[in-house]
């Protein structure tokens, strides 16, 4: 027999040579037992054991035949977005339940076309959820590219299983009710209704499609129902945030109250942003809701806890990712599907 190459990784045809066997018959003692007498197989994985060699790579076999039972989350966000941001975190819980019941595991994937320039991540996955529309459509190409099942969430594409909620439905619902109980004008504090990475107002900006933008389908519904209510709103007095966090919704907020007249309403795109302006109230002095009204979107646990309780508009996070999952793995089993929401009117409305 000849000896091993010391540090030299071992491959099918390296083990064979070794132990003066054919790799056929190495690879059948693994993969193919009936091809071989149980004595020749027992000595070929008894001697494969003593090298330190436990089989064919299954990574690169489950690469050429596709069944890697790997699900690709391909992220419109930053991946650490994705582990504060409350929404996120409900639907990526939703996947991993029925992943876990599945027995399939799962990549999360940033969304942005430079991760990728000298990998090929996308090949690993052997189906995508893709969980809000990449930031460049090179990726978007890149994926389809592997003709591989593929679900959007909170977007549509062609030839593509969709799953959305109603997101037109439910910030109408929002804005009628704020149009009912409050006077003045009324400011809307969106989000990424603009590519700029900046919080920025709209009137500077072009905003992205209702097609491609869920954000762009609330704004569709708070300007018709403003339109409806004759209070129209002017967009001077539209800000778009570049993420739903804190910080962003704290500066989105300072300008939107400190314009003149000052807004009696705030239409929020998220409860995150609803939660800065509250706290922006309170630093300037403004009693909610006797003087401003302020309605979310989400219904996070926060809205829910916080004091006043945040009126807003529920989606049904962990369920849109439980049906993702669902959808993903059994796409002949569904069609494209929009789950309902719901307006609760609390404390800040």
């Amino acid at each position: 027999m000849s000896i091993r190459p010391p540090g030299k990784k071992l491959t099918v045809k390296s083990v064979a040579e070794i132990l003066e066997v054919s790799t056929a018959t190495v690879s059948n003692a693994f993969n193919r037992p009936d091809q071989l007498s149980e004595d020749l197989r027992q000595r070929i994985l008894a001697e494969c054991n003593r090298l330190g060699y436990h089989g064919p790579n299954p990574a690169a076999r489950s690469l050429r035949t596709g069944a890697t039972g790997v699900v690709g989350v391909m992220l419109a966000d930053r991946l650490s977005f994705n582990f504060s941001d409350p929404c996120a975190i409900e639907f990526l819980q939703g996947v991993s339940e029925v992943l876990d019941d599945s027995q399939k595991n799962m990549l999360l994937m940033p969304g942005r076309e430079d991760f990728y320039k000298e990998k090929s991540l996308e090949a690993i996955p052997e189906r995508y959820i893709l969980y809000g529309p990449p930031r460049d459509f090179e990726i978007l190409r890149r994926v389809e590219r592997q003709r591989k099942p593929i679900v959007c969430v909170d977007f549509n594409m062609t030839n593509y299983l969709s799953l959305n909620i109603d997101n037109y439905g439910g910030a109408k619902a929002a804005a009628k009710h704020i149009f009912e109980v409050s006077v003045g004008p009324v400011a809307v504090i969106g989000l990424r209704l603009t590519n700029s990475k900046e919080v920025v107002k709209t009137e500077q900006y072009n905003m992205y499609s209702a097609d491609y933008s869920i954000s762009r389908q609330r704004l569709e519904a708070y300007l018709d129902a403003a339109n409806e209510a004759g209070r129209p709103i002017p967009k001077n007095l539209i800000w778009s945030t570049h993420e739903s966090t804190w910080h962003e919704g704290l500066q989105a907020a300072r300008e939107a109250l400190s314009t003149s007249p000052r807004p009696g309403a705030l239409l929020c795109m998220s409860d995150q942003l609803a939660l800065s302006a509250l706290a922006v109230a309170r630093e300037m002095g403004i009693r909610v809701p006797e003087q401003l009204k302020i309605v979310g979107f989400d219904d996070i646990s926060a809205a829910r806890t916080n004091h006043p309780q945040v009126s807003t508009v529920y989606q049904p996070s962990l369920e849109k990712g439980r049906l993702a999952a669902m959808m993903v793995l059994h796409p002949d089993r569904y069609e494209n599907r929009v789950l309902p929401t719901t307006l609760h009117i609390r404390e800040t409305s």
